[in-house]
């Protein structure tokens, strides 16, 4: 009922995607009082447009591929299988419903009021709310956590319309599998959507401006995927540049200049994912006193999560990069204990990523250039999926695992691998980099046969010089001491 009303709270949660619902469960399990105010649905971009509902329908098409491509070769064989969108929609959006209502339910158990609505700072200890019908509610806060992700970035020119051209909440949303797909973004949702589409019959092209796909991940990854990708049928233009779009009767038409030239595209629809930017506008951040980095708009955060305003906090897409949302649940927990006293910290090595696509893609630490860069005597070592058990009996040898250590002191410094799996175990290595590990000590775990996880415990053998499912190089191998 519309009105205007006012309530106070300790903590106050400006937006319930995975760093605020994941701070709000916590705050309430250490005794605080919590409103979490969400103005769209609980789950952020990750649960209801992101992350869950992509892999979805990764996962369909995924299977459609491996009944199409893989299944006769090991004696599974399938009639008249087809791709059903609209079936494929269903089930993805029972994911994400069922989801959600679990995200309500851990919120209800940790004591979290709810309370939906759009929230906005009137001064350093108040919030005012509107609500969907049009109602404002006054509240006045102890602690407060900004919480509110990121949104599309828009490509001057190449404006999306929900319609034909297109954004990664759009391609998830779509009723009719399109006959062709121009992707301007050769990122991870770039990638990971065009290889889902390209498998369920649609024709991609990959346009990026930079010199390779998934730019900033370990190059030998880009390479895998580039690879795969191309002999799917994707069409993958690098250093290429968008210059003007068309809307015509039955999509679109792309101008592109390409290091050897001008083409035109043409499509029925145009993707465009060339990042995201944090959403800091319109949230009353500077009636708080909330300092912005007026050139990125990320909010400024210390290791605690603080704002400049010690009293507010900033967690997940909004306060810094990666935008990740595992990156996102661990600042939210952070700042949680932060606001009930405890010494908690935000100090992390290793940031964990992984690309959905087939190659899955895995990485964490620091690439060879990147501990070049630092100082590190550098060396590397590649275990290849090919003399590894379990990936023949899964028809999946085409992966490996890079392990990236310091040659003086024998440490890890990183991990990066492609291929079935590689997602599930890249924790591992994750533990091992916070641990401070030696390539040895990973070595010298224990990984249980047959599973891909043992590839990276036999790259660590490599990297030592003492190989045991691949044939030695040199002769006899020499021990190392790291």
């Amino acid at each position: 009922m519309a009105g205007t009303y006012s309530r106070t709270t300790e903590v106050a949660v400006l937006g319930g995607g995975p760093a605020g619902y994941m701070a709000a469960i916590r705050a309430g399990q250490l005794g605080k009082k919590v409103l979490l105010v969400e103005r769209a649905e609980l789950g952020g971009e990750c649960l209801n447009r992101g992350c869950i509902p992509s892999k979805a329908l990764i996962h369909a098409a995924r299977l459609l591929d491996e009944l199409r491509r893989e299944g006769p070769e090991i004696g599974v064989r399938a009639s008249e299988v087809s791709f059903d969108l609209a079936a494929a929609s269903r089930w993805k959006d029972s994911v994400v419903t069922r989801e959600r209502t679990g995200v309500a339910s851990l919120l209800g158990s940790a004591g979290v009021t709810v309370l939906p609505g759009e929230a906005r700072f009137t001064g350093p200890r108040s919030l005012d709310v509107r609500a969907p019908d049009g109602g404002h509610e006054r509240v006045d806060f102890a602690y407060a956590l900004v919480a509110t992700g990121a949104v599309h970035t828009n490509l001057p020119g190449f404006e999306t319309d929900g319609t034909t051209v297109l954004n990664a909440a759009d391609i998830l949303a779509l009723k009719e599998v399109p006959s062709s797909l121009v992707v301007l973004g050769g990122g991870v949702s770039g990638c990971e959507l065009a290889q889902y589409l390209s498998r369920v019959g649609v024709r991609v092209t990959i346009v990026e401006l930079l010199a390779e796909i998934l730019p900033g991940l370990e190059p030998d990854l880009s390479r895998e995927l580039t690879g795969a990708l191309e002999r799917a049928g994707v069409r993958i233009l690098t250093g290429t540049r968008a210059t003007a779009l068309t809307r015509v009767k039955d999509g679109v038409r792309v101008e592109v200049t390409r290091p050897d030239g001008a083409e035109t595209l043409e499509a029925s629809k145009l993707f465009v994912t060339v990042g995201k930017r944090p959403t800091t506008r319109d949230l009353g951040l500077e009636d708080a006193g909330v300092a912005v980095d007026p050139k990125s708009g990320f909010v400024t955060v210390d290791a605690q999560m603080r704002t400049s305003v010690p009293h507010i906090f900033a967690a997940g897409d909004v306060a810094r990069p990666p935008m990740l949302a595992h990156k996102a649940y661990r600042e939210g927990i952070v700042a949680a204990e932060a606001i009930a006293g405890l010494p908690s910290r935000f100090d992390v090595r290793g940031m964990p990523s992984v690309v959905f696509t087939d190659p899955e893609l895995a990485s964490v630490g620091l690439t060879r250039s990147q501990a070049e860069a630092a100082g590190s005597h550098v060396r590397e070592a590649r275990f290849p999926f090919a003399a590894l058990g379990r990936a023949y009996a899964s028809h999946a040898t085409g992966g490996w695992v890079k392990v990236v250590g310091d040659e003086a002191t024998g440490l890890l410094l990183g991990v990066h691998a492609a291929g079935a799996s590689v997602g599930e175990f890249v924790a591992e290595a994750a533990h091992a980099l916070e641990m401070g590990a030696t390539v040895r000590d990973v070595a010298l775990t224990v990984h249980p046969h047959p599973t891909f996880s043992e590839a990276l415990g036999e790259a660590c053998w490599l990297w030592l010089g003492e190989p045991m499912h691949v044939a030695r190089r040199g002769g006899v191998a020499r021990p190392r001491s790291g």
